[in-house]
Formats: C-alpha cells, structure tokens, sequence
C-alpha cells in the first residue's frame, strides 16, 4: 500500500497585495527590488526619522546589522521578525517592517513596470550598438601590409 503525498501536503501562503510575511527568503524577495524608498521609522509608536534613500542591499546575515544612513538602505531582514505587507487608502503600497516595538515603513517611490520597460528600452538599444559593432568587425578588411602577423 502506498500512501499519497498530495493529499496530505500543506499549500504555501499566497499574499496578494497584503497580509503578513514571517518567511526570511520571502521577505528578501519582496523587498530586493524596491529601489527608491520614502521610510518612516518608529519606535513604540513615536516617529523616530523619516526620509527617501535607495535600498542597496537586502541580505540574511546574523553578524551583520541594518543601516540607514545618507539615503543608503542596507536591509537585514533578520533584524525583523516580520514583514506586514499592505496598502495605504490612497492604494499605495507599504511594507513594514517590525520588531519588538521597533517599525520601519518602507513606501516604493520607483515603479517595477515602469523600470522593467525603460530596462527593455536600454536592452534593445544596447542589443543594437552591438550588431553595428559586430558587424563593422566582419565588415572590415585587412590588408597584408597593415596586419603585423
């Protein structure tokens, strides 16, 4: 008799636009490509600073801390014990980021689709420079005198 995995297997969360993230690698996945951020950080519900900086570097790394500083971001998602993604009334996404009474609020200032576009913009406009590059090299000729081989 064999038994069946499926039906005694547990379906992963599916957050859609809000809810809570505790799962590490998760957390990094959400906030990797954020780029341009305002930030708000609170501490027992007192605002502490606020600002705009670029988030830089999102890791998992117990030896090294979060900083934020000249509008520099470096995250360190286990310096929170969860992430609370979610939406603002004016449908502005948020992500906040929360430990034992600390937040820091992170609300994207860059757009993924906007980025995305102006990436396959540069991409096609690169993909071109190199086929006339490469191109001009097949086209040109050497002449016995001028090749030092």
């Amino acid at each position: 008799m064999s038994s069946n995995n499926f039906d005694q297997r547990v379906s992963a969360p599916c957050i859609i636009d809000s809810g809570i993230v505790v799962n590490k690698r998760d957390m990094q996945r959400l906030l990797i490509d954020l780029g341009r951020v305002r930030y708000i950080h609170t501490q027992d519900g007192q605002i502490q600073s606020r600002g705009e900086g670029y988030i830089l570097e999102v890791f998992a790394d117990c030896q090294r801390s979060t900083l934020v500083a000249n509008h520099s971001i470096y995250l360190n998602v286990l310096s929170f014990d969860y992430l609370e993604l979610g939406q603002s009334l004016q449908k502005e996404t948020y992500f906040d980021l929360i430990t034992e009474g600390r937040q820091l609020r992170l609300i994207p200032l860059s757009n993924p689709l906007k980025e995305e576009a102006h990436k396959n913009i540069n991409a096609a406009a690169f993909d071109a420079v190199m086929d006339q590059v490469l191109s001009s090299n097949w086209d040109m000729q050497f002449d016995d005198d001028d090749c030092p081989f």
